[in-house]
């Protein structure tokens, strides 16, 4: 079979909207505009220099059925959950927590500088995991490597391979790839993507062109099927996430921070967080 360049199939602007407490931030998936891009069921860009915009934070609240990823470009986040893991993510640390069967968590921005600017992504689980242990991936800007090409390119690698270096991300059931990529002006760089995996990128600064279309900061650029994709810098540079993952295929219920395959799992859990036993022992 020969090799095919993914192409953009369609570009999405973020909607400006709020959530937790009143932090503002930018919805790229799970907006009007873009509900669902299998297994991906969340992105949010937040960030803002005036704390009035993110101090209230997300004060407690559960989540079941799904994994939220939060990476942080700067500022303090400090969390702490119903099984006993607290601390702080800061510039460049990312958090990978499996909710599985049900956590109760927060995650409340501290007054550090001023300046807050992150992503969340929130991926699906397959039916089979939906009930297992909460259990957490957490890793400090220095423990997740960068690859540093001659031309200037930087690559920080959170899950996936590039150029035959691994981030510290695995076990993750949707297989995925997560690249912070820093392109210098005019310069370029090809990535191969699993043939049938969703991927799609966020230009987060500067502009670029995705498979020869032009793809503008503060935009999602979803890509179609193929073995790679080839990116081109524009004059000021281009950085971006890239981001793919093994579609699951399987039916989607959810209600808030529950997402379930059926309306009577998200009943239950609904039941579970009144009784009392959302959060469940080990096996």
């Amino acid at each position: 079979m020969s090799s095919t360049s993914r192409k953009v199939q369609r570009i999405v602007q973020p909607e400006p909207t709020s959530d937790g407490a009143g932090v503002k931030l930018r919805r790229i998936i799970a907006s009007r505009r873009l509900d669902y891009l299998d297994p991906f069921l969340l992105l949010d860009h937040f960030g803002s220099d005036d704390p009035d915009d993110y101090i209230a934070g997300f004060p407690e609240h559960p989540h079941r059925g799904m994994e939220t990823v939060t990476y942080m470009l700067a500022g303090v986040v400090n969390h702490k959950d119903s099984i006993g893991h607290s601390g702080s993510i800061g510039a460049g640390d990312v958090q990978w927590m499996t909710a599985g069967s049900g956590i109760m968590h927060e995650e409340m921005p501290q007054l550090r500088g001023g300046h807050l600017n992150g992503f969340q992504l929130w991926v699906n689980l397959p039916a089979k995991l939906k009930m297992t242990h909460p259990r957490y991936q957490e890793f400090a800007a220095s423990e997740i490597p960068v690859v540093t090409r001659p031309d200037g390119s930087k690559v920080k690698i959170i899950a996936g391979t590039f150029d035959g270096v691994r981030g510290p991300i695995t076990d993750i059931a949707a297989d995925p790839t997560y690249l912070d990529i820093a392109l210098p002006p005019d310069n370029s760089v090809e990535h191969p993507i699993p043939r049938g995996h969703t991927a799609f990128a966020y230009v987060f600064e500067g502009s670029g062109s995705f498979g020869g279309t032009e793809v503008a900061a503060q935009n999602l650029a979803i890509l179609t099927d193929g073995d790679s994709v080839s990116i081109k810098a524009g004059k000021r540079g281009v950085r971006f996430l890239l981001v793919s993952g093994k579609p699951l295929g399987e039916p989607v219920a959810r209600y808030g921070p529950f997402v379930m395959n059926t309306e009577g799992e998200i009943r239950q859990a609904f039941l579970d967080l009144q009784r009392g036993t959302f959060v469940k022992s080990p096996a």
